[in-house]
């Protein structure tokens, strides 16, 4: 029994996607947690979705030619994001994540990203220990937030959709923060028409790619984010990520009957300055 990796191609959705599910189920589910990704459509859907875009790097793992897990590398923005990782829950104690998570590490050495980023469920002790072994270091604590629409508007603050001219505003708000832009997510959702700005005194202080479990938000101060979140048509899958040590807006969500889904930890390897502004996350950092 011989296990190899080799580079993702499209045609291992279907396989793929299973996996993704059967994993994330299992996990969630020993420990008592809600499912992240309802079916094995919508694990499948988003995974060929990244297999067939040329900015992700994706690496398959198998054995005796069964395809039992994969992981993914997201290169759209100078900073690159892990994830997700999954292996078959019937393939133990194989190394086989360990494996996957240094396949893709040696393609961001090689790529030259000063850092990779990546986010992990705060109750799994094994990919905790892993990561910190493989050189991540944590860096938040999250909290998956989900809850009603709160179709609010904010003193002050405008929120709109965001169009094509306030790419160069949302990735210069983003620098200032993290000391990198995300252009590259940003650029998408505002094609997919998910993204949205909120300006204040005239001028743009906050964007979000959506807000949800796959989004990410900044702003300059708390009121952005929380003219984003009150503005949100829907909160997208299992619920947007949200650092904890901002009180002000953990309690303020708290306090318009948004709840706590699940912790999770932001985790880097490299390059990270502590941001200069508010952030909301995305599941892959």
């Amino acid at each position: 029994m011989e296990i190899t990796l080799r580079t993702g191609r499209p045609a291992d959705a279907p396989a793929c996607g299973l996996i993704c599910f059967e994993a994330f189920k299992t996990i969630n589910q020993n420990h008592n947690f809600p499912i992240d990704i309802p079916s094995v459509e919508i694990a499948t859907g988003f995974l060929q979705w990244m297999l067939e875009d040329s900015r992700f790097f994706v690496v398959v793992a198998e054995l005796d030619g069964k395809i039992i897990g994969s992981n993914f590398l997201d290169e759209r923005n100078p900073i690159a994001g892990v994830g997700p990782i999954t292996v078959d829950p019937t393939i133990q104690n194989k190394s086989v994540g360990r494996r996957l998570m240094e396949a893709v590490g040696a393609r961001a050495e090689q790529m030259n990203f000063p850092g990779i980023r990546l986010v992990q469920a705060a109750f799994h002790n094994r990919s905790l220990s892993l990561y910190t072994k493989l050189g991540y270091a944590v860096r938040e604590p999250l909290a998956c937030i989900t809850g009603p629409v709160l179709n609010q508007q904010l003193p002050g603050c405008e929120v709109r959709p965001a169009v094509a001219a306030d790419l160069v505003a949302g990735n210069q708000l983003c620098a200032r923060i993290h000391g990198h832009d995300r252009g590259g997510e940003l650029a998408d959702a505002i094609n997919q028409q998910k993204a949205s700005v909120v300006f204040r005194h005239g001028r743009l202080t906050g964007y979000a790619t959506t807000i949800g479990f796959f989004g990410h938000a900044v702003g300059e101060t708390n009121d952005d984010l929380k003219a984003l979140i009150a503005a949100a048509p829907a909160i997208a899958g299992s619920g947007f990520l949200l650092p904890t040590r901002n009180t002000e807006l953990f309690r303020w969500c708290l306090a318009n009957g948004l709840r706590v889904v699940q912790p999770l930890t932001l985790m880097a390897r490299g390059l990270y300055n502590e941001p200069a502004g508010v952030f909301l996350p995305s599941i892959t950092y």
